[in-house]
């Protein structure tokens, strides 16, 4: 992987980290989402709705992706970014592959639900009718600690 494109998604995951914090101050679990498309224009924000929404699906990559398909007037994301602060979920894993959506970046890995290569690899699955290509570990340490300091804090 190129160190310049790295280095272009920074920016844009340092957005996330912002509206993970959002997610946090509303009482959820503090992951942000954003959906880019070819030329880097932001189509979709969200973050974690599960709790102050009361929805099960209220996933930061869910409210992203739905925004971005509202703006496009299309479910199809076809070369898309979803560049989000944790690995996604299962359930986040299918919908991203469902829309199309070309590249996945993410921050911090996810041992115990990550769908992108931790404990499933629902994107790259080759049984499935899409595949996506997984960037994992941007601002990794920057996006765990922000997990970890929430679930310290609530406990």
């Amino acid at each position: 992987m190129c160190a310049e494109r790295l280095k272009n998604f920074e920016w844009v995951m340092r957005n996330c980290l912002k509206l993970a914090e959002t997610a946090s101050q509303l009482g959820d679990v503090p992951v942000g989402a954003v959906v880019l498309s070819q030329t880097g224009e932001i189509l979709g924000e969200g973050f974690n709705i599960r709790e102050s929404r009361h929805d099960p699906a209220g996933h930061a990559e869910i409210v992203a992706l739905r925004r971005a398909a509202e703006k496009l007037g299309a479910w199809r994301l076809d070369e898309c970014t979803l560049v989000v602060t944790l690995e996604p979920c299962t359930m986040c894993a299918g919908a991203i592959v469902l829309s199309r959506i070309e590249t996945v970046v993410f921050g911090a890995w996810d041992p115990k639900a990550g769908a992108a290569g931790s404990l499933r690899d629902v994107l790259r699955d080759p049984r499935l009718n899409h595949q996506v290509e997984v960037i994992g570990g941007i601002l990794e340490e920057e996006c765990s600690t922000q997990l970890t300091d929430y679930f310290a804090q609530a406990r």
